[in-house]
């Protein structure tokens, strides 16, 4: 089992804190987001992680010193969605974890035991914009909405298993125009194809992962941290 981190970003919206770093190395309660992230994979004993770097790509360097993880350059982190930092590594999705880098993980929630394509996701009450995760009885994914309202939602972590990971990985080989890059998310290509995919979700607890967009959110994280120690 592998894991795949997406760390390129620049995390405008997280300025000033990201002038002098990545966005996945903003610290909450001490420490850096992709930090934690590397440790709880370890924990569970998933020791094969790749980072795909952009944005002040040598802040990175202290990570694979201290825990011996993989960096992969987007050179294009600046101009592309994140479609194009998993062109790079697609290669290695089947049976890999891929984790946002901007998510806090406030309980490590990863499975060392998932054997299907799985989301992890929260339920969430009065969203805007989010990707939704409709699913059936079964908690089997049967179409992904962007929406306003109340339900599952993308949080960032997700697993695929080999036949998943193969049919997206093909799916990416065919990208050849730039439009793709730069109006595409990689999780488009799942939207896109639900149907052919054998996809479930693992439902989560509603602050166990907590994405982190700007200083606000990263302001309610800190709260909830302190007032729940």
């Amino acid at each position: 089992m592998k894991a795949i981190i997406l760390a390129a970003g620049m995390g405008t919206r997280l300025r000033p804190l990201t002038e002098d770093r990545p966005k996945s190395l903003v610290e909450v309660s001490g420490e850096a987001m992709t930090e934690r992230q590397i440790r709880f994979l370890k924990e569970k004993g998933i020791h094969d992680i790749t980072l795909v770097v952009g944005y002040k790509k040598e802040y990175f360097d202290y990570l694979v010193e201290k825990y011996g993880v993989k960096t992969v350059f987007n050179d294009k982190f600046d101009i592309y969605n994140n479609i194009y930092s998993m062109y790079l590594v697609r290669d290695i999705l089947p049976e890999s974890y891929v984790l946002e880098g901007d998510v806090y993980m406030n309980e490590n929630i990863i499975d060392e035991n998932v054997n299907r394509s799985t989301y992890f996701s929260s339920y969430k009450d009065n969203f805007q914009n989010e990707w939704k995760l409709v699913i059936n009885d079964n908690h089997k994914l049967e179409r992904i909405d962007i929406c306003d309202g109340h339900g599952y939602i993308m949080c960032g972590v997700s697993y695929w298993a080999e036949n998943e990971g193969k049919y997206i990985k093909n799916e990416l080989d065919k990208l050849e125009s730039i439009k793709d890059f730069e109006n595409m998310y990689w999780d488009d290509i799942v939207r896109n194809n639900v149907n052919q995919l054998d996809i479930h979700i693992k439902a989560l607890n509603e602050n166990d992962l907590m994405e982190i967009d700007s200083i606000s959110d990263l302001e309610k994280v800190e709260a909830f941290l302190e007032k729940n120690k």
